[in-house]
């Protein structure tokens, strides 16, 4: 399989049940569980027009091998806003082709349609098989986050 046989597709109603088991494989890989009440928050989120979110699920015929999600939020430091890559996954059994690229390209073209200054994401430091990929596609940042959770 190659990645031009995946079609990259929005989100759309009729597809949270492909959606949620490759959220569930995601939130697996990076060891967390979230629970049904929040899955469902952010399938509505990521559906409503009037959100700053969206995703798209990438396609090998009918079935769902990839997805991603981004945010749009303003910055200080520009007057079009970011775009932040929040969530990239790829089903393990077909990872390596280039699906992965795809995603991250969607997301690109998204934030150029809506006027953003800028695409950017998170990874973990053990995530060194997608860094090999994102070396690829961006540029490191230098920037070490910090958070507090409430």
């Amino acid at each position: 399989m190659t990645a031009g046989t995946i079609v990259i597709r929005p989100l759309e109603q009729n597809h949270r049940s492909a959606w949620y088991p490759l959220w569930r494989g995601y939130q697996e890989f990076y060891k967390v569980d979230l629970s049904e009440d929040v899955s469902s928050t952010t399938w509505q989120r990521l559906l409503d027009p009037a959100e700053p979110m969206g995703g798209a699920l990438a396609w090998q015929g009918t079935t769902a091998v990839g997805l991603v999600h981004h945010i749009r939020h303003r910055s200080c430091w520009t007057v079009g806003d970011y775009c932040y890559l929040q969530d990239l996954f790829v089903t393990a059994t077909i990872r390596g082709v280039g699906i992965g690229r795809k995603l991250i390209e969607y997301v690109y073209e998204a934030a150029k349609r809506d006027g953003c200054s800028r695409v950017y994401w998170l990874t973990h430091e053990t995530n060194t098989d997608a860094m090999k990929l994102y070396d690829r596609v961006a540029d490191r940042s230098g920037f070490i986050q910090y958070r507090k959770l409430f």
